[in-house]
Order: C-alpha cells, then sequence, then structure tokens
C-alpha cells in the first residue's frame, strides 16, 4: 500500500499546508521585480511549491507504470491529493483576488461531485481510474493555476490575459470531464444500494 509511487503522491499533500502558509501568512520578504511588474517573494515561493507538488502527479503515475506498482489505493489517493491541492490553490487565489468566485465554485463542486460518485462505485467494488479527459482537467487546472499564483507573469509584461484565459479552458474541461465521468458511470450508479 505505502510503495514509492503512493509515497510521492503523500508527499504532494503534506506540501499544501507549507503552500497556504507562504500564500496566506503575513510573511514580508519583500517584491521580487519583472519588468514593470512585481510579486511578493513569499508568493513566488507558494507558487514555485505548488508547481513542484504538482509535477508529483506526473512522477508518481510514472514509477507506478514503470515499477509495476498501480494499486487500488495509489488510483483513489492520486486524484484526491490532486483534487486537494488545486482546491486549496483556487480557494487561496479567490481570497487574494486573483481568481473569480464563481468558476472556482465551478471547479470544487464538480470535484466534489466526481469524488462522492468514486465513493459510491468504491462501496460496490469499482475502482475508477482517472481517464484522459480527467487528466486533460487536471493538467488545464494546474496550469491555469501557475500562471494565476504567478500573477500572470511574465504574460504581464506584454499584457496578455494568459491565466485567465487559462482558468477559462480549465473550467471548460472541469465541466466536460465531469460530464464524461457521470454518463460512463450512470448505469453502474442506479444499480448501487
Amino acid at each position: 500500500m505505502f510503495n514509492l509511487p503512493n509515497k510521492i503522491t503523500l508527499s504532494r499533500i503534506a506540501l499544501i499546508p507549507i503552500f497556504m502558509i507562504f500564500m496566506l501568512a503575513p510573511l514580508d520578504f519583500g517584491q521580487v521585480q519583472i519588468g514593470n511588474e512585481s510579486i511578493q517573494t513569499a508568493h513566488l515561493a507558494g507558487a514555485i511549491l505548488f508547481i513542484i507538488a504538482s509535477t508529483t502527479d506526473w512522477v508518481d503515475g510514472y514509477y507506478a507504470r514503470k515499477l509495476n506498482m498501480v494499486t487500488n489505493f495509489g488510483k483513489f489517493l492520486d486524484p484526491l491529493a490532486d483534487k486537494l491541492l488545486v482546491s486549496a490553490a483556487l480557494i487561496i487565489l479567490v481570497q487574494i483576488g486573483l481568481a473569480p468566485a464563481w468558476m472556482v465554485i465551478v471547479i470544487i463542486s464538480r470535484e466534489f461531485a466526481v469524488t462522492g460518485l468514486r465513493l459510491v462505485l468504491a462501496g460496490t467494488g469499482e475502482v475508477v481510474a482517472a481517464n484522459m479527459l480527467g487528466k486533460i482537467k487536471t493538467w488545464a487546472q494546474i496550469i491555469a493555476v501557475s500562471a494565476l499564483l504567478l500573477h500572470n507573469l511574465p504574460f504581464e509584461l506584454i499584457s496578455f490575459p494568459f491565466g485567465t484565459l487559462a482558468l477559462w479552458v480549465a473550467v471548460f474541461f472541469t465541466v466536460i470531464s465531469g460530464w464524461d465521468y457521470f454518463a460512463k458511470n450512470w448505469d453502474a450508479l442506479k444499480t448501487s444500494d
């Protein structure tokens, strides 16, 4: 159960409180200036930590497949770790005024709904692994969140709202992948007790 890929996944969860401290605690390490734009050093450190934590999603999957260590626990834990990390980051982005609350509500609502579906199906002995749409959704969210955590630098230098556009793409794939999960598992959901 606690093989290397699952330990990597658990490390992603363990990094969340540290990330939150950098983003929310009143830490004053000054500012980093890029052109005419600046970002708090603590926010830059938090954004880098988020990006590092996010890359463990690829690393744990790679080792699970390469070392033939794919487990049902890992199939459950990996998407849960993604949801916890991205949800924490999205809520922080709303608090610091860099993401609209309604978009975050749509994304987090989908995550709760799919997690609920997974739990119901797990009760019937069926484990639902992430499919390709779910993986695209996760990476779209990670790219959008990373850009916004970085205060849209360096795109601010050319006045291009990359972070905002990436968040719209993430919302689109969030809704589509959620619909796909429920459509594909509706019959199993109806027959569960």
